[in-house]
């Protein structure tokens, strides 16, 4: 197998937490939010544009899957404890969100709740491959 073709393994690993209990369009809408901060925060996460056979160009997107699981919300809020305490970059989403129509009024809506009193509803991660695993600890795979 050559450089080119060998499989492309990473030390990193991308993850969102969703709870259980959301709707359909809750869980694509929370995922969409959630990944779209570690876009930002991370940005060596993000490859180079696409362009199709024809030059259409196209805009660039992660570098590596992105695991999408699911838990009740004991194993959120565990989550949360254990990501904020090893300060891996995270973004957050709450229940109040699904009732707010703009960005300002999200960020409104986090910051009046304490952290361990927050009604989270999803979350993502980016960090190393066993700092992830351990902080997802109790969730599984999306189904």
């Amino acid at each position: 197998m050559t450089h080119e073709t060998a499989p492309v393994r990473f030390d990193t690993k991308i993850a969102v937490l969703l709870r259980d209990d959301l709707l359909t369009w809750q869980r694509l809408n929370v995922t969409a939010f959630l990944v779209s901060g570690l876009g930002t925060a991370v940005p060596e996460l993000v490859g180079e544009p696409y362009a199709d056979a024809d030059g259409t160009p196209y805009l660039p997107m992660f570098r590596q899957p992105v695991l999408v699981l699911e838990g009740g919300k004991e194993v959120l809020t565990s989550a949360h404890t254990r990501a904020v305490g090893r300060g891996v970059p995270l973004s957050v989403f709450t229940s109040d969100l699904f009732s707010t129509g703009n960005d300002r009024d999200n960020r409104a809506a986090v910051r009046a709740v304490r952290r361990d009193a927050m009604d989270l509803v999803g979350l993502a991660v980016h960090g190393p491959r066993n700092a992830v695993d351990k902080i997802l600890k109790g969730a599984s795979m999306h189904s």
